[in-house]
């Protein structure tokens, strides 16, 4: 997977409302989930702090 939550991650909630596959976890820092996720990047352009990354 080429897209992961740093760990700037402020738990916003902002790609949790975005993520269009159910992808994202809940936590201290977030988390997607690799089985669920398209990598439609709707979560990267979503972020307000640029937590979510392409790598």
């Amino acid at each position: 997977m080429a897209i992961r939550i740093s760990d700037e991650c402020v738990a916003c909630g902002s790609c949790l409302d975005a993520c269009p596959e159910g992808a994202i976890a809940e936590g201290d820092i977030f988390a997607i989930d690799p089985a669920k996720c398209s990598e439609c990047k709707t979560c990267v352009e979503t972020c307000p702090i640029g937590a979510i990354i392409e790598e």
